[in-house]
């Protein structure tokens, strides 16, 4: 059996290898390291494969949800709602901006933000949700959108973990995650399942006018050179990490097949053992990409799980160990523990095994044994 690893980017690039290296020598040669063909040609590419108007490339992905919120206008001290149980990314670009984060509770099956939560911690103040489609499922986005339509809030998509994945309303139409909203931010971070080989990130949206403000603050605040009509950040995707993308791209739909494939082995292969609880897919199958396959130990030993990998050489991840309003930079008074009784749950049981686009049935196999023996 190969090595397991928690990503083989190595051996997914061996099939895109040629595209890349002469994308990369043409590069070189050409010298168009910023804001080159590379960039404007993955733009549009990615526009189509999404099915919306604008998509602006960026730095990274925590530069996504920054810019976007600043092109959205808001303001200090306005509240914006967003989920507890998240990278920091999510709720950091929050207080950078001196707007005043509201977090809240999640679902205890699908780890995505709770819609009542959302009802509850709306006041005059809020002015926007940010739901995460985490681990690459989405949020329950038809409640969040009549919400925000009530409610006259915006609604910023953090789609970082679910590029590619199909989210299906009520209304029988679909569209892919991170469209749905005012806007969606997303992170190319070499793991995600459509990542590069470095930072890199990018802003959807269908607004024309949003857009063309977003397409300002990327560049210094600039529509014209050494015009700053805007506030803006320095934050450009590079053409190098742009030519990764674009030779990825076209592979996304199976590199997210190839997941869910190996998902229903870890299901099928779990599926006996009473102390886990495997993903809960909310929807058709293309609704979850699994960005991360994680599963939730409930007889209290998570954290012997864990050791045992470690003694056998498996890689794994706790996301996230410790929940947002319990970190030392986003304590508030205003946060009490009886709100929080999933999120305080799920910090204890959860693990993400292995995923990735070269994962085999043998290596999901031991890996499931070992689990099935440990708890």
């Amino acid at each position: 059996m190969k090595k397991i690893q928690m990503v083989d980017l190595k051996g997914q690039y061996q099939h895109i290898k040629e595209q890349v290296n002469t994308s990369i020598e043409n590069i070189i040669e050409n010298t168009s390291f910023i804001n080159g063909p590379e960039v404007h040609q993955f733009q549009k590419d990615l526009e189509e494969y999404l099915g919306v108007k604008h998509v602006i490339p960026c730095g990274n992905g925590t530069d996504a949800l920054q810019i976007a919120m600043m092109g959205l206008g808001l303001k200090p001290g306005d509240e914006v709602i967003t989920a507890d149980f998240t990278f920091a990314a999510t709720v950091e670009v929050i207080a950078l901006l001196n707007l005043t984060p509201v977090l809240v509770d999640v679902d205890e099956d699908t780890f995505n933000i709770n819609v009542e939560a959302i009802k509850a911690a709306i006041t005059p103040k809020t002015k926007a949700i940010v739901p995460v489609h985490l681990y690459g499922q989405p949020a329950n986005m038809d409640e969040i959108l009549k919400i925000a339509k009530e409610h006259n809030l915006y609604v910023i998509e953090d789609n970082a973990q679910a590029i590619g994945a199909s989210y299906y309303s009520e209304n029988g139409t679909s569209k892919k995650a991170g469209t749905l909203g005012d806007v969606g931010a997303t992170s190319f971070f070499p793991s995600k399942n459509l990542g590069a080989y470095g930072d890199g990130g990018a802003i959807f949206t269908n607004n024309d006018e949003l857009a063309h403000t977003i397409r300002g603050i990327v560049n210094h605040g600039m529509y014209e050179r050494y015009h700053h009509d805007v506030v803006g950040v320095n934050s450009r995707l590079d053409s190098f990490q742009a030519a990764v993308l674009r030779a990825k791209l076209p592979f996304l739909d199976a590199y997210n097949t190839s997941r869910r494939n190996s998902a229903k082995l870890y299901v099928e292969g779990l599926k006996e053992n009473k102390n886990v609880v495997t993903p809960e897919i909310s929807g058709a199958q293309d609704s979850h990409v699994f960005h991360q396959f994680t599963i939730r130990i409930t007889n209290g030993k998570r954290d012997d799980l864990a050791k045992v990998f470690q003694e056998n050489n498996i890689p794994f991840g706790i996301y996230y160990p410790i929940p947002l309003h319990l970190q030392n930079a986003y304590r508030d008074d205003r946060y009490e523990e009886r709100n929080f009784p999933i999120t305080n749950q799920l910090v204890k049981e959860v693990i993400s095994l292995p995923m990735h686009t070269e994962l085999d049935n043998e290596q999901i196999e031991y890996i499931t044994c070992i689990i099935n023996k440990v708890v």
